[in-house]
């Protein structure tokens, strides 16, 4: 069987990988970008504005839990090519359609559509790379789909000075059908056709639960990432009502979100590099964590005394840049015949989470009567606190043999 590695990241697997998380991102953070103008042009206003928009993120992200799922069984069953193309295909005609919706409900069904179509592209595309190139390069090739995806993220957030939101929309759409056109000649890893052979049980859910171990590995990659979505789904995306309430006048969601985004690409470039020079992936992990609750910290101490919160959304943001690293060392953890269900489970889990962490801030803040930044403030503790835990105790995948298979 022709198992041929790439020891370059200058490949087609990385390329095609890359380009999709760059359209993936820019498609996601859209809807964060043209919240507020787009409900708006649908009447809404205030609280009923604010409630709307955490509704549809949750619906957007309910579509990516299950899209998550579907496309990671299909993946490990079917090849990691066949996912790259129905999910760019899917989000594509979502997003076409999202410029054209004029009530909450048929916005809800089109978000849901995109969260599912969305859901397949990072971690079809992640495996893709890492069963593409040798064991010491795979690093370099996660890096630079990573920071792709962040640079999708930027531009959306660019989109939103210059375009209106209909038209950013059916935009993106038309650029996923250009990038499918390119993407004819990904071809399937040597990996995976060999795990054909070894393997009967291959994309099977279940199987993640079958086994003690393997389950608490999963619940914990699932954990490490949730603060990346704490710190854009609901800190930089309230950063609107975060500033009404601190009395901060003229604050700019879309800059915010620009350099929140700019940091993460900053950070997955740094932390992907110095995981490749130190050879450990857990170290990194802690580090860029660390980074990003200090940026936390700080983001909520500027709210109550200036508007320094630009720089803060950075900070933040460059914490959060082991994206590349965490999604990384996850599809590390696990074998060929799970490991896109889990890759892409868990990047949307992670991302889900929101629709959790949503009403957990909103129970704290009805029952406690906090105001938006207390609730944020204990929601923040506790999720940190989670991915720590996770990080110490999982073992480094660096340098980890990916032909295998899980019994």
């Amino acid at each position: 069987m022709d198992k041929k590695l790439y020891h370059s990241p200058f490949n087609i697997a990385v390329l095609a990988a890359g380009l999709g998380f760059f359209i993936d991102a820019f498609d996601l953070f859209l809807f964060n970008v043209y919240r507020i103008p787009s409900l708006k042009e649908l009447g809404l206003n205030g609280d009923a504005l604010t409630r709307t928009g955490e509704y549809l993120l949750s619906v957007q992200m309910l579509g990516m839990m299950i899209g998550g799922i579907l496309s990671g069984v299909i993946a490990d069953k079917k090849g990691r090519v066949t996912v790259l193309f129905g999910s760019i295909l899917l989000y594509s005609i979502a997003n076409i359609a999202n410029g054209f919706v004029h009530d909450v409900n048929t916005y809800a069904i089109v978000r849901f559509l995109a969260g599912v179509g969305l859901a397949g592209e990072l971690g079809a595309g992640i495996t893709l790379v890492g069963e593409s190139m040798s064991i010491e390069k795979r690093g370099y090739g996660t890096i630079l789909v990573a920071t792709l995806g962040g640079l999708g993220a930027v531009s959306a957030g660019l989109a939103g000075d210059f375009l209106p939101w209909r038209t950013a929309f059916i935009t993106a759409g038309i650029v996923g059908f250009l990038l499918l056109l390119m993407r004819v000649k990904s071809m399937e890893t040597g990996i995976f056709k060999e795990s054909q052979l070894k393997s009967k049980a291959k994309g099977s859910f279940l199987l993640l639960f079958s086994n003690r171990q393997r389950a608490f590995k999963y619940f914990a990659c699932i954990l490490m990432g949730v603060p990346i979505w704490y710190s854009v789904g609901l800190l930089i995306t309230l950063s609107p009502e975060l500033a009404k309430e601190h009395n901060i006048e003229f604050l700019k969601l879309g800059l915010c979100f620009i350099l929140f985004q700019t940091g993460i690409t900053t950070g997955d470039l740094t932390s992907g590099i110095i995981s490749q020079w130190i050879k450990s992936r857990k170290k990194v992990l802690l580090i860029f964590m660390i980074i990003a609750i200090i940026g936390t910290i700080l983001h909520f101490y500027q709210l109550y005394q200036s508007s320094a919160i630009y720089f803060t959304s950075f900070l933040m943001g460059l914490g959060c840049g082991y994206l590349s690293v965490f999604v990384t060392t996850t599809s590390e953890h696990f074998g060929t015949n799970l490991r896109v269900t889990v890759t892409a489970t868990v990047t949307n889990f992670m991302r889900g989470a929101v629709t959790i962490l949503i009403p957990l801030r909103i129970f704290f803040q009805s029952q406690f009567d906090m105001n938006i930044t207390g609730s944020l403030i204990i929601t923040g503790i506790i999720i940190w606190a989670l991915a720590l835990t996770a990080v110490l105790i999982l073992p480094d995948t660096y340098g980890k043999d990916l032909d295998f298979v899980e019994a």
